[in-house]
């Protein structure tokens, strides 16, 4: 069953009226993936993104070698799709996968514009969660080209506690940049460094 945009968290913030909660509504639409589903492969055409009611979905490439180097996870309260071709209106580079059973609702690019100029409080909700999320990609580039491999991982647990339950150790080891080997050593360094 299909809830209620505006009974969770992103849209309870918001001041609008009836007339405008409808018109939200006619341009979101809720879907349900399995577990392994993929909402976008590289080369397709992206024309939605996504907003995560439950579930984990991770946003991944697959470099010239055949090897997969994650790029984001979204759980719920998250956003994600391939923001490279959204924006662009070029062939995907990324691949959307969920990693659980989740729910999301998608809304179009052109959607999203039409709301952005009608409705000065979606305006300011899309433009703030935007921001954070080019915040976010860029604290991970400090963080990568800077911070070691523990440090990224303690961060990673720190910021996101709850993903870390929801994803495979090959996942979050392309996430943090480092082999599943190197993970497991951090994490034994870690706890043995804990005691």
């Amino acid at each position: 069953m299909c809830p209620d945009l505006f009974t969770i968290d992103v849209f309870k913030q918001l001041f609008l009226t009836e007339n405008e909660k409808e018109a939200i509504r006619k341009c979101f639409h809720y879907k349900q993936f399995k577990k392994g589903d993929t909402l976008i492969v590289n080369g397709d055409d992206v024309e939605i993104m996504y907003y995560v009611l439950s579930g984990c979905i991770r946003n991944y490439f697959i470099d010239e070698k055949g090897k997969e180097h994650t790029v984001q996870f979204a759980i719920y309260d998250w956003w994600i799709t391939d923001l490279i071709a959204f924006f662009s209106k070029t062939e995907a580079v990324y691949n959307l996968e969920c990693l659980s059973d989740a729910e999301v609702f998608g809304i179009r690019f052109h959607d999203i514009e039409k709301l952005s100029i009608q409705i000065p409080e979606f305006n300011k909700l899309y433009r703030a969660k935007l921001q954070a999320s080019i915040v976010g990609y860029h604290r991970r580039i400090i963080a990568n080209l800077s911070k070691t491999a523990a440090q990224r991982y303690e961060e990673f647990v720190e910021r996101y506690p709850d993903i870390e339950l929801n994803i495979k150790n090959y996942h979050l080891a392309s996430y943090l940049g480092i082999t599943t080997e190197s993970l497991s050593r951090v994490r034994r360094e870690i706890s043995q460094g804990s005691r």
